[in-house]
């Protein structure tokens, strides 16, 4: 699991800002209902942020995310995975989600995405997807899946294949929205030769990027109890705001 039960963002609360928010149901093409998380601003900003959580799915962390995009003016919407496997009910701490993301599929989750996407349309003028592991990968890919982005951000995502599914890498070609990839220097899953060959793909390709690497800093670096990580926390959340505002203009 990419985060701790009681992880928080590292991210300041806003005092005083004005978010609405609300644990809300949604329906995918294909019938599929499955929980999120809604935050909306009392000041919009006009953009809309997509958060895909890591394989855990929909939990504390990933809502507490909601807010602070929302309190400084994004539309901010937080989905899980597993509606077709869990349903959409809130789930407890205990949940074993390994046996359900191993039935997740590539186009179940894009056609999740899809929804989301759908919900956030018509009051935004600009969508992002923000991905976290298991998310970060499901975010890059979500530039190919014609959602009509604006940008796909992830964290210490996977670029590669994934069980002999091709990746964000090897989709290169098909990425239809610029790419921040922020990854982590001390990953031993995800190493710097292979963030070096996702940055190689994406320049090949002529897609607009960044992958930026954080030398020393662990998978799931982004979170609150990581004080020595924070400096790394804190350039990762100023590159994600600059890349949301940048992208949507």
């Amino acid at each position: 699991m990419c985060f701790e039960l009681d992880s928080l963002p590292p991210v300041p609360r806003i005092a005083g800002a004005a978010v609405s928010h609300d644990d809300i149901e949604l329906e995918a093409a294909d019938g599929n209902r499955f929980a999120a998380f809604e935050a909306t601003p009392d000041d919009p900003n006009g953009i809309g942020v997509i958060i895909l959580p890591d394989v855990r799915g929909l939990y504390r962390f990933y809502e507490e995310l909601a807010l602070r995009f929302a309190e400084r003016g994004y539309h901010a919407l937080a989905i899980d995975y597993f509606g077709r496997t869990a349903g959409a009910a809130k789930r407890g701490d205990d949940f074993e989600y390994p046996g359900h993301v191993a039935q997740t599929t590539q186009e179940g989750i894009q056609a999740d995405v899809h929804a989301a996407v759908e919900r956030l349309r018509p009051s935004t003028r600009a969508i992002f997807t923000v991905g976290f592991c298991f998310g970060g990968r499901n975010s890059w890919l979500a530039a190919a899946a014609g959602h009509g982005l604006a940008g796909a951000i992830g964290f210490y995502g996977r670029p590669g294949e994934r069980e002999g599914a091709p990746g964000p890498m090897q989709r290169a070609a098909e990425l239809e929205a610029p790419i921040l990839a922020l990854q982590a220097g001390d990953d031993q899953n995800i190493t710097a030769e292979i963030n070096k060959a996702f940055d190689r793909a994406l320049t090949a390709a002529g897609v607009e990027h960044e992958v930026v690497t954080y030398d020393g800093a662990p998978h799931s670096f982004f979170d609150r109890r990581y004080e020595e990580f924070a400096a790394a926390s804190d350039d990762a959340w100023r590159r994600t705001l600059a890349f949301l505002d940048q992208h949507a203009r």
